[in-house]
């Protein structure tokens, strides 16, 4: 039984009646336990839902619409199950202190994989949840592999659990798909180890769908941590020659280019980015696979249509990670649209260490490094910055109290260049 949170407007379930308030006790005659049940039975375009109203009265409504359609009811999200691993590069460790105690609190839900494209390693996965996941049809999952060799796998991970290729061959026989990613952790898991688990998981396709190779992120919080080191330039251009090798096998092989170096090799190594369209469908966009390709193919696409703007001046800001991309798109806005745009890089002093995206500085590193520039009159904040749906910094600073005390108005932007163009157009259209 779930408790309906809100009915959206226009929807199906709006039309039915239905109210926040309500709760959906059943689909087709099974129980409703978490959001995972509602969306399985909810996209078979045929149910019958039980419905407790608020003062008590049963409903039982049939339904027949598109499967494409949404039913409209908003619901919880479930609570994750916590991770009961020690994983020597495990980014919640090496967090700075003082933060929001919901910031170290460890996830590991396949229900999450499923519903959000969360990476697992289903070390804590019970014989029900695998039960669950194979009558449900839960895929594709993402699976954190990161050695398919078991004792390297363990001490990775700091817990021993069920062999991982065992397992996931038993996923894939029953039609699950899988997208997996190796964390590389230099002198551990690459070389001789990267090449087995290469093979071990080439063995499960097609239903390994995709294989990432994603560098660790290290922080300068790691006191008392294991000792580890990021790759070094030589390395991650290593991997990424190694990456093009094996993709010409499994092209020829496959069909599919299978196995995909980061973003951040390729800026590591100082090397040049594949074209788009080698990424395929990009299955592992999200995992920072593929994203510069597609923000240049998508810098084009917004230039090839610009036109003369009337607007204020404007400032943006980034992570080190994207300065580059962006600076050409400001450039060649300027130059194009007759704007006043600059560009503002932001160095991650919050966490330190090795990191350089943007989606992980913090208010705190915004408001120390540009108090006392000339941004203009608008500040353009990437919405990557900001906890999901909130106007709220990983520091818990809020965007209000950030334009307040740097004396600008803030915006909220997609971390694309359509997001940018659009922002700026709508600038233009206010006057």
């Amino acid at each position: 039984m779930l408790e309906i949170l809100d009915v959206e407007s226009g929807s199906i379930a709006a039309e039915m009646k239905i109210e926040a308030g309500d709760r959906l006790l059943s689909i087709n005659g099974r129980s409703v336990d978490d959001l995972v049940d509602y969306l399985v039975a909810a996209g078979s375009g045929e149910v019958v839902l039980e419905i407790e109203r608020r003062d008590g009265e049963l409903w039982e409504l049939e339904l027949e619409y598109d499967p494409e359609d949404n039913l409209g009811l908003v619901l919880p999200h479930p609570q994750p199950t916590q991770c009961g691993n020690n994983c020597l590069f495990c980014f919640v460790h090496q967090l700075p202190k003082g933060m929001r105690r919901s910031l170290y609190v460890k996830d590991e839900d396949y229900r999450f994989s499923y519903l959000y494209g969360s990476y697992v390693t289903l070390t804590n996965l019970s014989p029900q949840d695998l039960a669950r996941i194979i009558d449900q049809r839960l895929s594709p999952l993402y699976v954190s592999v990161h050695a398919t060799d078991e004792l390297l796998r363990e001490r990775l991970l700091g817990r021993k659990g069920p062999p991982i290729i065992e397992l996931m061959r038993r996923l894939v026989d029953q039609g699950i798909e899988i997208h997996t990613q190796v964390v590389l952790c230099p002198g551990l898991n690459d070389g001789k180890a990267l090449q087995q688990t290469y093979q071990d998981l080439l063995s499960l396709t097609p239903g390994i769908r995709s294989l990432a190779l994603v560098p660790v992120g290290l922080t300068g919080h790691r006191q008392g941590l294991p000792v580890l080191r990021p790759l070094s330039r030589d390395e991650a251009a290593t991997v990424v020659n190694w990456v093009r090798d094996r993709q010409g096998e499994c092209l020829a092989r496959l069909g599919s280019r299978f196995v995909f170096a980061a973003d951040e090799l390729y800026l590591k190594a100082d090397l040049d980015f594949p074209p788009l369209e080698s990424y395929e469908d990009l299955p592992q966009v999200e995992n920072g696979v593929g994203m510069v390709p597609l923000f240049r193919q998508q810098a084009q696409e917004v230039l090839a249509q610009v036109r003369p703007l009337s607007l204020p001046s404007i400032s943006l800001v980034t992570g080190r990670s994207a300065e580059v991309e962006l600076d050409r798109l400001v450039s060649e806005l300027n130059r194009c649209c007759a704007c006043n745009l600059r560009l503002f890089t932001v160095e991650n002093r919050f966490f330190g260490g090795e990191v350089t995206v943007t989606g992980l500085l913090s208010g705190q590193d915004l408001l120390e490094q540009l108090a006392g520039r000339d941004l203009g009159q608008i500040l353009l904040i990437p919405d990557v910055m900001l906890r999901d749906g909130e106007e709220v910094f990983l520091d818990d600073l809020r965007i209000s109290e950030l334009a307040e005390r740097l004396g600008v108005e803030v915006e909220v932007v997609a971390a694309d260049p359509w997001g940018v163009w659009d922002m700026l157009e709508a600038i233009d259209a206010e006057g």
